[in-house]
């Protein structure tokens, strides 16, 4: 893990910032979004790819793919939770009251 840490620290901090531009750029969905079922379900594939990943059940290049890009995918996904939460904290204070 360290390893992929020092070698692709670039790549990850464009996964993190990649991540951020989209929280901040998008806007709030008004649509039905995800069904719950769908939800349950991809719930289950990311535990068990965590799961694999830490078990160290994939071998070689296969699992040091899935380490990289589970570690990418969270980077992105915190980096998308932190611009959506600042894009609202600042649209939030410059709205006039209403």
């Amino acid at each position: 893990m360290g390893y992929l840490t020092t070698f692709y620290w670039g790549w990850l901090l464009g996964s993190v910032l990649l991540g951020f531009a989209m929280g901040w750029i998008s806007v709030v969905q008004h649509g039905d979004g995800v069904p719950r079922k769908w939800r349950w379900w991809l719930a289950a594939l990311v535990a068990a790819l965590v799961a694999a990943a830490v078990a160290r059940v994939v071998p070689g290049r296969f699992g040091y793919w899935l380490d990289l890009g589970l570690i990418m995918f969270g980077l992105y996904l915190c980096g998308c939770a932190v611009g959506s939460w600042l894009r609202d904290w600042v649209v939030s204070r410059t709205a006039p009251p209403a």
